[in-house]
């Protein structure tokens, strides 16, 4: 489901930056918004809800892609398509590259886990149940998918290893954390946090793979066709993740307890 986000992210992302024309400065405007949006009704809910969780991942994704490409582009002929000489309204961007703006969003992101880390907080998500703890933790996913943004885009545009080889890469050593789950010493919620900020690039190169042109080495499947498979694809996982979890919640003790007591007062 996180691979679906965030490459959904990354095309959705393109999709009103760049095919639409909007520009990055416009996008991530109007995308940060939409995650501030999806995560006060995430806050506002009082149990865990698949569809609202999972929107606020493909906000953070979407937020992140054009964030990340502001940082990083400029309006050189590198970065703009088609022959188009600007992108959108405002700043074309701000030129940084993505060695600069990979350290910002890591001196960010640790940031966050440090101050995370003096306020006491478990870093378990299953036990994150306070306003405050939840903050953080968006907080963390919305830098980590920056971040993973420019490192995905790194490893397609700069590396030389390409759309196909960068996410070749980036699946190899989310197979290594797979390993090292087996191995005791290494905390899971380390490996969680690793696992995570790699789903993004991983969803970088893989959306880039599936929407740039052929000669650039992708499939050139366009980023709004691409964008509404994924979308059905990840709305269908949210739908069985939502009948999982009413199903867990039915079958646990303090479900069938409330029953008891529901069928005594009746």
């Amino acid at each position: 489901m996180k691979i679906a986000a965030t490459t959904l992210g990354e095309t959705a992302g393109d999709l009103f930056a760049q095919t639409l024309k909007l520009g990055y400065f416009l996008t991530t405007i109007a995308l940060f918004l939409i995650f501030v949006v999806t995560l006060v009704v995430q806050l506002r809910s009082r149990r865990y809800n698949p569809f609202f969780y999972w929107t606020v991942i493909l906000s953070t994704s979407m937020a992140g892609t054009t964030m990340s490409d502001f940082m990083n582009r400029d309006a050189s002929a590198k970065f703009l398509s088609g022959g188009a000489t600007s992108l959108g309204w405002g700043p074309q961007g701000l030129g940084l590259g993505y060695p600069v703006g990979a350290a910002i969003l890591i001196s960010l992101l640790i940031a966050v886990f440090a101050v995370w880390k003096l306020t006491g907080m478990t870093f378990v998500i299953r036990d994150i149940v306070t306003f405050r703890g939840e903050a953080l933790f968006w907080s963390a996913i919305l830098v980590s998918n920056t971040l993973g943004t420019s490192m995905g885009d790194f490893l397609s545009d700069s590396s030389g290893l390409g759309y196909a080889g960068g996410a070749l890469l980036v699946s190899g050593m989310l197979a290594m954390l797979l390993v090292l789950m087996k191995v005791p010493v290494v905390p899971n919620v380390l490996l969680f946090w690793f696992a995570f900020v790699l789903t993004r690039p991983l969803g970088a190169t893989a959306g880039d793979f599936l929407t740039k042109p052929v000669a650039k080495g992708g499939l050139d499947l366009g980023t709004a066709g691409s964008s509404a498979v994924l979308l059905a694809i990840l709305v269908g996982l949210m739908a069985y993740a939502q009948v999982r979890e009413r199903r867990t919640a039915l079958s646990s003790p303090e479900s069938a307890e409330q029953e008891a007591v529901t069928q005594r007062a009746a």
